[in-house]
């Protein structure tokens, strides 16, 4: 391990004698860091310092192997930005943005020079970029490929799932090689967050691969590159080494598919993977957090763990039926008996954690069976046997999990004799997480269960088009007009006070029309193995963590 000795700072803590004997062996020809370190240890300062000021020196090779929870279906950047972390994860590896936000929601300049220069009005962004920047496949980043980045979301004919980004963009201008000039329709809040934090692909190898192609074969200014990819199973990126911020540290970045999060504690605990970028079960969180074998990091979780119901199922659609669904189940006790209190209850759509707009005085629905029973026969559901019926249907739906999700499973069985005490008939099946997203977007499915950011990524409460009518992301196809009033407005409005209101009218419609079942948002908990090393002392969100890797080396 290489460490460098600040001699000025060590001669601060030394006693006078010792001070003057450094100086006169130093003199005479230099000192050793053991002779020095013992001179200290005389004085008795130097545990202290040893601790404060010895530095590590960063090495070359390693692969840092993480451990992810389902399949990647695809590496555009599109189904990452607001997509599963695995995603996002090794995405981020491979893709740079103008400017991005790091572990403490600070936004950083990454492929520009510096934050945009705005116009008073708030609708014209103009950027520098880097210079001298390169893709992976050699070719350099210009303002064209900027350009051509944004214009693809911006076109409907591509259906991005991110689109809604770019709603509020007018124009992407190119003046020349290293300048791009946003103009917006209307003031953006969220523009740094949203438009500036787009990866950015190169123009000419996306048009040629399409959206399919490219997302099975990227090209991005990454720190890292892809090496192989096999959806199911592993993700492998290598060593960019032309790379605008020098070339990495580690020889490679690689993530596995393991659905268990017993076997994913396995392999933290054998020191097969580094870390998980998905969490394990409870107890082992706990007991991990206490092993000095890992760094933890422990952050409040912005995305909702929620069952999302159809909308559009004429048994899901009378919010009488969803409102007693949330008497139903004793949500406070899952927390408590399985979260082992590790998790915050919902109230509505957006996490505690983001406080500035977080609403309390919304609806709630504590456990209540006898209170779910008599919305249900309101709304003409009549129990019958065991199970409710109304004009000669049983009161049934189906909720997928994920294939191999053992922990959201577990609670789907948990929510489903909830349900069945008040007459709810809930059938599991698994499946796919892709086929589970396709689905839920396309309204074929009735339900699932899963984490997602309803407001609250980037620090913002904006929805990020999972609750609008029109959102690309609205598994539960919830349509309310004043919501969809309410979003275009909050994302127009810059001031902070005027945005509060709008967020806390939208929890508030939220929590009385229940589009789904809103159950707790998780503490997050993130091991990193101490063989990692250069990695942030804190963090308040766990996802940018990774962006980091690429200062990032191992220590063996």
């Amino acid at each position: 391990m290489g460490r460098a000795l600040d001699i000025s700072a060590m001669l601060q803590l030394a006693t006078p004698a010792t001070r003057r004997e450094i100086l006169r062996i130093g003199a005479a020809g230099g000192i050793a860091a053991p002779a020095l370190l013992a001179m200290l240890a005389r004085d008795g300062v130097a545990p202290v310092y040893a601790a404060a000021n010895l530095q590590e020196t960063p090495v070359k090779g390693g692969t840092l192997v993480l451990l992810g929870h389902q399949e990647i279906a695809s590496l555009h950047p599109d189904e990452a930005i607001d997509g599963p972390t695995v995603h996002w994860v090794m995405v981020t590896q491979m893709f740079n943005a103008l400017v991005e936000q790091d572990e403490n929601f600070v936004f950083q300049p990454v492929l520009a020079e510096a934050l945009p220069t705005v116009s008073e009005d708030g609708l014209t962004y103009t950027f520098k970029l880097r210079t001298g920047v390169k893709f992976h496949n050699g070719e350099e980043l210009t303002s064209a490929d900027v350009k051509y980045t944004y214009e693809w979301f911006m076109n409907p004919d591509n259906a991005a799932t991110n689109a809604a980004n770019f709603a509020s963009v007018a124009s992407v201008e190119a003046p020349d090689p290293s300048t791009v000039v946003v103009t917006l329709k209307e003031p953006f809040a969220l523009f740094l967050a949203r438009v500036g934090g787009t990866f950015i692909m190169p123009a000419a190898d996306h048009e040629a691969k399409g959206k399919e192609g490219f997302g099975a074969a990227p090209v991005g200014t990454g720190a890292f590159k892809l090496k192989e990819w096999n959806a199911a199973a592993f993700t492998e990126t290598e060593r960019f080494d032309e790379h605008f911020r020098g070339a990495p540290n580690l020889d490679a970045v690689r993530l596995n598919v393991v659905p268990e999060p017993a076997q994913r504690t396995i392999g933290l605990e054998t020191g097969e993977a580094d870390a998980s970028v998905w969490t394990l079960v409870t107890e082992d969180h706990l007991r991990l957090s206490e092993d000095d074998r890992f760094k933890t990091y422990v952050t409040s979780s912005l995305a909702i763990n929620h069952f999302p119901l159809n909308n559009t199922n004429p048994k899901l659609s009378d919010k009488r039926v969803r409102q007693a669904m949330m008497f139903a189940i004793d949500r406070q006790s899952i927390i408590d008996d399985i979260w082992q209190g590790t998790a915050t209850l919902a109230t509505a759509n957006l996490s505690p954690a983001l406080s500035q707009f977080y609403n309390a005085d919304v609806p709630q629905y504590p456990y209540d069976p006898a209170k779910a029973a008599a919305l249900l026969d309101e709304a003409g559901w009549v129990l019958n046997g065991d199970w409710r019926e109304k004009d000669g249907e049983t009161l049934s739906f189906t909720c997928t999990t994920i294939t191999g999700d053992s922990t959201r499973r577990g609670e789907a069985e948990i929510v489903q004799q909830f349900l069945a005490e008040v007459g709810i008939q809930m059938n599991l099946e698994e499946a796919p997480v892709a086929t589970i997203l396709e689905q839920m977007r396309a309204g074929t499915m009735d339900s699932s269960v899963f984490n997602w950011t309803y407001g609250g990524g980037f620090g913002d409460p904006d929805d990020g088009g999972t609750l609008e009518s029109t959102g690309a992301s609205n598994f539960s196809h919830f349509s309310n007009a004043r919501v969809d009033e309410l979003l275009a407005q909050g994302r127009t409005e810059i001031d902070p006070a005027a945005r509060v209101a709008i967020y806390n009218e939208v929890q508030q419609i939220f929590a009385d029309e229940v589009p789904f079942l809103f159950m707790m948002f998780w503490d997050w908990y993130t091991f990193i193995n101490t063989r990692v090393k250069g990695v942030p002392e804190s963090a308040q969100t766990a996802d940018a963590i990774y962006t980091n890797a690429y200062k990032w080396w191992i220590q063996e």
